[in-house]
């Protein structure tokens, strides 16, 4: 599975924002990454008057693929929500990274961005989250301070410094766990 990392916040802090300028920018330095949104409430991928609505909705299917030359998407029916771990293993196996969007009580790996112009606190601070899971912070509040690393919005280069850390942190979660075996073969 490859490693999952959740850019979490409140509402209007700058997530979905994040997500998409991270991704460009890591996909630019060659990274193949995907991506999972987390959703309160349904949705649907087409119009009511496309076909593979009316699969879905009228038909009942329990899945619907909708395959053109250029793109697949895949709407499944399912009675509880999966994780974005068991996503990601399913059917995002060939990323090299997952960027996931909310899931903020999950225990991945976590940026959170806080704007105060937005909201007067983080969720690091009030407790909503678990500190020790953030690895990093992206925040608009000058001098703010955290047990992570924290990137300035509005800094010249902060985009950039934020894709050089989470490529380090990508790599690292790479790396294969020690397993306390002696290797039979030189590296």
């Amino acid at each position: 599975m490859p490693p999952l990392l959740s850019i979490v916040g409140r509402k209007h802090a700058g997530k979905t924002t994040l997500v998409v300028r991270l991704c460009a920018e890591l996909r630019r330095r060659g990274i193949r990454v995907m991506t999972i949104k987390h959703g309160s409430h349904t949705f649907n991928l087409d119009p009511s008057t496309t076909d593979t609505f009316r699969h879905f909705h009228e038909g009942e299917a329990d899945a619907v693929a909708m395959i053109s030359p250029d793109r697949f998407a895949l709407v499944l029916r399912w009675g509880a929500e999966l994780t974005p771990e068991v996503v990601a293993a399913r059917y995002m196996h060939e990323a090299d990274l997952v960027l996931c969007e909310g899931f903020k009580q999950s225990s991945m790996a976590k940026i959170e961005v806080f704007r105060i112009a937005a909201h007067p606190r983080s969720l690091m601070e009030t407790g909503e989250i678990d500190p020790a899971r953030v690895v990093a912070m992206v925040t608009d509040a000058r001098e703010y301070r955290a047990p992570c690393p924290v990137f300035q919005l509005g800094d010249a280069q902060w985009l950039s410094a934020l894709a050089d850390f989470v490529q380090q942190w990508w790599e690292g979660e790479r790396r294969p766990a020690a397993t306390g075996t002696l290797a039979t073969e030189p590296p």
